[in-house]
């Protein structure tokens, strides 16, 4: 007998991934048009693209390894597609794909869902919406101003203060002029700076066994231990004093400051990031206390278009994602209650004034009114609370006594007070 019952289904999304019940979906609409205020008041474009792409793009861009962290598949048509883990790949092939048709500097964003098959932990899921923000085709310091002012704006307008969170800020280029001039080989620098990028993640013991591990000999990770000790500028000027990477970090701390935000931003020099792609700023955004996984991160990558496309286009931009950031926002009391409005509650007093009730309903909705009309009757005393817990602003109360002198009652809900109206007005 139990054979034939069928197999209760898990009630629950797949793992790692979000429903967004009315009360969510208010929160992330709120935070999306955050993203998009910003993004206008800096003049930057919205774009999208499809939610899944080939395959080969993805491959391209992140190696073989990638096929292991992303959901991949085949369609109808045998043909190898992925849903995109990022956005920067798409942003690649659509300006790629247009040439020299688009005018320079572009500057978009989009607020796409990606999607990882990765472990999961505090702060990241297998599934979230993230503001992308890019220049592509700007080759001055002053775009990555730009896109980190744009950041810190975002931040700002959410209610955070300087004493909320900071921008790291390093140069890859500066990090690898150092270690080569400290004897560190070229063949190892993209090995040690993978293994920075952990460096918040485990205690100094493990970071020296993970360099040993890369082949790194224990005089060069002693070494690598002291460069990561600099803090100023003028001390890497001593043992490089030739290098651009300062002079750009230098320049980019200046345009921040004349910004006014140079009280957000410091220097990091153990600020990496993993993805390989990047070529100079890099620059990563916490909370002050570090209680929650890094805010967004972002910085240059000025081949990427070269790898990809065979086109020359330096680039900077940011991926900011919405789950830690809501994290942060909600352990500092700082997400909005945000509850249902409308504007009209509709109560015929019975059946007999259903017709007139939908009639100055639908006047009222061509006005881009929100209006709510119960679809069955109800009596007066429960149809008045649901208007309060739809948070309605007025209820209109269509009676027979009053309709016989072309009249309605207008209660405002937030008042306590009610008159009448002549119907012509609500339907003119």
């Amino acid at each position: 007998l139990f054979s034939t019952i069928p197999h209760i289904m898990e009630w629950t999304p797949p793992r790692g991934t979000r429903d967004f019940y009315p009360d969510d979906m208010r929160i992330r609409q709120w935070l999306f048009e955050k993203f998009r205020q910003t993004s206008q008041v800096f003049g930057f474009e919205e774009y999208d693209a499809p939610i899944f792409e080939s395959l080969e793009l993805f491959i391209r861009k992140g190696g073989e390894e990638i096929v292991d962290q992303i959901y991949h598949f085949k369609d109808k048509s045998d043909r190898d597609l992925a849903l995109r883990p990022e956005m920067t790949p798409s942003l690649v092939r659509m300006i790629v794909q247009k040439g020299n048709a688009i005018p320079k500097p572009i500057k978009w964003f989009a607020i796409p869902q990606c999607f990882r098959y990765e472990r999961m932990s505090k702060g990241r899921r297998r599934e979230h919406f993230q503001w992308n923000l890019d220049i592509i085709g700007e080759p001055s310091i002053r775009a990555d101003a730009e896109v980190i002012g744009a950041v810190i704006h975002l931040l700002t307008s959410l209610g955070l203060s300087k004493n909320d969170f900071s921008v790291h800020i390093n140069n890859r280029k500066l990090l690898k002029d150092l270690l080569s001039h400290e004897g560190i080989r070229e063949d190892k620098i993209t090995d040690v700076f993978l293994v920075i990028d952990k460096l918040d993640k485990i205690p100094p013991e493990t970071f020296g066994e993970l360099l040993k591990e890369k082949g790194l000999h224990a005089e060069d990770i002693k070494t690598i231990f002291e460069v990561l000790k600099l803090r100023t500028f003028a001390d890497i000027k001593k043992r490089i004093p030739q290098s651009q990477a300062v002079h750009e970090l230098e320049e980019l701390f200046k345009y921040l400051t004349h910004y006014g935000y140079n009280d957000y931003c410091t220097f990091s020099i153990s600020v990496v990031r993993g993805l390989l792609y990047y070529t100079g700023t890099v620059f990563e955004v916490f909370d002050r206390e570090k209680k929650f996984r890094a805010i967004c991160g972002g910085g240059r990558y000025d081949n990427l278009f070269h790898d990809l496309g065979k086109i020359d286009l330096p680039a900077i931009g940011v991926g900011f994602g919405d789950v830690v950031i809501t994290e942060v926002l909600n352990d500092k009391n700082l997400l909005p209650k945000l509850t249902k409005h409308i504007d009209y509650f509709m109560i015929p007093f019975s059946e007999n004034e259903m017709e007139i009730a939908y009639t100055i309903t639908a006047a009222l909705r061509k006005q881009n009114n929100s209006v709510e009309l119960p679809v069955s009757s109800m009596k007066m005393k429960k149809a008045l609370a649901l208007a309060l817990e739809l948070n309605a602003r007025y209820a209109i109360i269509v009676a027979p006594e009053e309709l016989k002198r072309n009249k309605v009652i207008i209660k405002n809900l937030s008042e306590h007070s009610e008159k009448e109206i002549d119907l012509r007005l609500l339907l003119s």
